[in-house]
């Protein structure tokens, strides 16, 4: 068994990233591939995945899946496909995710279902297909890209809150279900951190005037700090961590 520094290498580790064009996605795609791992892009337009991987100048093979999340059938094609011909998914991100903000009384129907279909069905798809994979080689680290949202509401995003929600309760039955298996399955939840998901509120003034009142830490999160929790959750450090949510906030979950 490693030990020390080698208990984070995640050299040759086939690692998919959901929603990886931009954003988080494309920040742990960076920092994953810094510490070793073999990237697989993922996203629905072909083109940006081409761009974020011209950008992207990785260190080590890099790949690009395009299917959609939201449809079952389609990931499952596009999992199975890339297991049989290219090699063994090792680690999942399940990063991909939409934000919709109005009052609840006013929240669209049809915008309430995308949210699910993008927020908690997509996790449950994609785990699912790479999940039997794993399952067969004992062996596989889920992360699920939960959110401060997983514990705290905010007005105008009530739907995005239970979907959120529901990954952190979905990550706990993944582990319920998989951890005999051999699967370690757990959940990073970000903060507020600058992203495309956040522009509106970045561009906010006195919305980031009240975030920094709020958050200990005093200031909006940069993504490139979440690449540490997701290097801990996929490497044999976290071998016996299961089911668990790790908050990087900036201490807002832990004050009044």
């Amino acid at each position: 068994m490693s030990s020390g520094i080698e208990l984070f290498n995640l050299k040759g580790k086939k690692t998919l990233i959901t929603g990886s064009s931009q954003g988080i996605g494309y920040a742990l795609a960076k920092g994953l591939d810094a510490a070793g791992a073999e990237i697989i892009l993922n996203g629905r337009n072909k083109d940006k995945l081409d761009q974020a991987a011209k950008s992207l100048t990785p260190k080590h093979n890099l790949y690009q899946l395009s299917f959609d999340v939201t449809n079952q059938n389609d990931t499952n094609k596009a999992i199975n496909k890339f297991e049989n011909e290219i090699g063994p998914i090792e680690i999942l991100i399940n990063n991909a995710g939409m934000q919709y903000r109005t009052p609840l009384e006013d929240f669209p129907v049809d915008m309430f279902e995308q949210l699910l279909k993008t927020n908690i069905s997509s996790v449950f798809n994609v785990s699912q297909a790479v999940a039997r994979h794993m399952i067969k080689r004992s062996s596989g680290k889920i992360i699920n890209i939960a959110s401060v949202q997983t514990s705290l509401a905010r007005p105008g995003i009530a739907p995005y809150t239970a979907t959120k929600g529901a990954v952190g309760n979905l990550t706990k039955g993944m582990a319920t279900d998989w951890a005999k298996y051999g699967l370690q399955c757990n959940a990073i939840a970000p903060g507020y951190f600058d992203t495309p998901l956040n522009a509106a509120l970045v561009s906010d003034k006195d919305f980031t005037a009240w975030l920094e009142k709020r958050t200990p830490a005093g200031r909006w999160g940069e993504v490139e700090e979440l690449v540490g929790a997701s290097i801990f959750l996929s490497s044999n450090a976290s071998n016996f961590v299961n089911g668990h949510t790790l908050y990087v906030d900036g201490g807002i979950t832990a004050s009044l």
